[in-house]
């Protein structure tokens, strides 16, 4: 008996390494299109909550498209209300392996078909092309998957008329309560509420509980998916705690739905089942799953905005608010954390552009304080550390030059603000009439881009101005040469005028290549502009 307990818990660990690799190269085969479908398509909760089935139900995890979501939000392309329907949509999407277990493990019985397609997944994995490669790992992850599946039927089947519905708490108010909270306890031991279901599906197949206690297990399962996403939240930012906390109230209040439906849907159940055929009381059970989380969200769509006006009251900024975005919990997926990271390089960016606009026009501003622009180095610094523990190669594409983007705009980002710490060289620009009018022309440009800072023309704007500036750069440093060599100006004032247009030409390239780098680490831009922005970069 002990053998068999052991196998049946080793189907459960081939279910669960075969859901990994499963969900692994279903996210590779995806690559950034679903990102870009996820960022496009939701533009209302309702929207968000089809996004979010439609790319669960994609990848086979619920947890990635939350991430990615948290990554929208914290990148500021998504509202959080928008983002609370994609995490709504994301319980629907996890229904489909329940399907898939359902149709495909029990009525197919693709064991042994299994043995055959995993060494050929496996073959593709290690020689095939990157793409397949992608396609070898998703359908070795199918096969082990479903070796799973046939491993638990394996070592439950031992236990047939020995573990029976008798064995388990009874079909009673407190029994079903009883059976939610073994539920609760699968899915934290097992950390996935799939494999839960699979397990209760396998159990439900075996005869060694009935539909009404399996029904409430999966319940039970659902709620547990919820202590997980309130210990991911332990420690992190802010958009990843209200996440959290509304995941936990979101599935809290779907459970407890679901367990008041559970008696009408199981006495419906019982005078079809046993006319429907042999195996559909598996089919009836994930229809349940469905059923219920699809009625949830039916339910709680109307009231998206105030659900998440609450999550905002009840989870309130903390920390420094330029970093409020970067997350440790976003690090499990590199795009998501590279959103974060490059959301946080812009908020930087226009602080030290405002920073650097009160230097460059003292009677208009109260010039800023070096605790200030201090604070701004070290966001700089967090930012940096943040993205080298970001992980992602040459192989990822987009993600990697988006990646190395973000990095390089960092770098400018410090040298403009070495540029800012330098009080005495910027003030000496008012002090001569050329100096002091490229100083008021940088100013206006950098107005502009505080004024609409998603306008793709400040690219171009700076790229113009730069080369306005260098060429006045070289025009002036003659002028001030000749004037120095009739003794018209002195040395002092000659060495700095020649500091001050390299200043400002050093100032203009920093704030180019910032623009540009932020253009193409933004996660809403096309490849295509990538790849035009890159190509202009290899140049520079």
């Amino acid at each position: 008996m002990t053998s068999d307990i052991l196998v049946a818990i080793g189907g459960v660990g081939l279910f669960l390494l075969g859901m990994l690799i499963l969900t692994d190269g279903l996210k590779e085969l995806a690559g950034n299109r679903l990102r870009q479908f996820l960022i496009r398509f939701t533009s209302t909760p309702t929207r968000g909550a089809v996004a979010g089935a439609l790319t669960t139900a994609a990848i086979q995890s619920s947890s990635a498209t939350t991430v990615t979501a948290v990554g929208f939000v914290s990148a500021g392309l998504l509202t959080f209300s928008h983002s609370i329907g994609i995490i709504f949509g994301a319980n629907i999407g996890t229904t489909i392996t329940g399907w898939m277990v359902a149709i495909i493990g029990f009525k197919l019985e693709l064991g042994a078909m299994a043995m055959v397609l995993l060494p050929v997944g496996v073959l593709m994995r290690f020689f095939g092309s990157r793409r397949v490669k992608q396609v070898g790992w998703v359908i070795a992850g199918f096969s082990i998957l479903f070796l799973g599946i046939e491993t638990m039927q394996q070592g439950l089947a031992s236990f047939e008329g020995t573990i029976t519905p008798a064995t388990f708490p009874q079909d009673t108010w407190l029994g079903r309560l009883q059976l939610v909270g073994i539920g609760v306890a699968i899915t934290l031991v097992t950390q996935s509420s799939s494999a839960g279901v699979a397990t209760a599906l396998v159990a439900l197949n075996a005869g060694a509980i009935s539909l009404p206690q399996a029904a409430a297990l999966v319940i039970g399962m659902d709620i547990g998916t919820t202590f997980t996403a309130a210990l991911a939240t332990i420690g992190g930012a802010t958009e990843t705690r209200r996440t959290g906390y509304a995941h936990v109230v979101y599935n809290m209040m779907t459970g407890t739905f679901a367990f008041l439906m559970l008696g009408p849907y199981i006495a419906l159940a019982e005078w079809w089942v046993p006319t429907s055929g042999e195996g559909n009381a598996e089919l009836t059970l994930v229809a349940f799953h469905t059923l219920f989380n699809f009625a949830g969200v039916m339910l709680a769509l109307p009231f998206a905005g105030p659900f998440a006006r609450l999550m905002i009251r009840l989870v309130p900024e903390r920390g420094p608010q330029l970093l409020r975005r970067l997350d440790d919990q976003l690090l499990k997926d590199p795009p998501a954390a590279i959103d974060a990271s490059a959301a946080t390089a812009r908020d930087i960016a226009i602080a030290l552009i405002v920073v650097l606009m009160r230097q460059l026009r003292p009677a208009d501003h109260t010039p800023p304080g070096t605790a200030h622009l201090q604070s701004l180095v070290n966001a700089i610094r967090s930012t940096r550390h943040f993205l080298e523990r970001t992980k992602s190669n040459p192989e990822d594409g987009e993600t990697y030059h988006r990646h190395l983007a973000t990095l390089h705009a960092l770098d400018h980002l410090t040298r403009l603000a070495h540029r800012c710490s330098q009080a005495e060289r910027i003030e000496r620009l008012q002090d001569e009439h050329r100096l002091r009018r490229l100083s008021h022309v940088l100013h206006g440009a950098c107005e502009a881009l505080l004024a609409a800072p998603q306008d793709t023309a400040h690219e171009a704007r700076f790229a113009r101005l730069r080369e306005l500036v260098r060429d006045q750069r070289r025009r002036y440093r003659f002028v001030t040469v000749q004037a120095a060599a009739s003794r018209r100006i002195d040395a002092d004032t000659t060495l700095w005028r020649m500091d001050g247009i390299r200043w400002l030409h050093r100032v203009t390239y920093h704030l180019w290549r910032i623009v540009h780098h932020l253009a193409i680490a933004h996660p809403a831009h096309s490849p295509a502009e990538r790849r035009v922005r890159k190509s202009d970069a290899q140049h520079h």
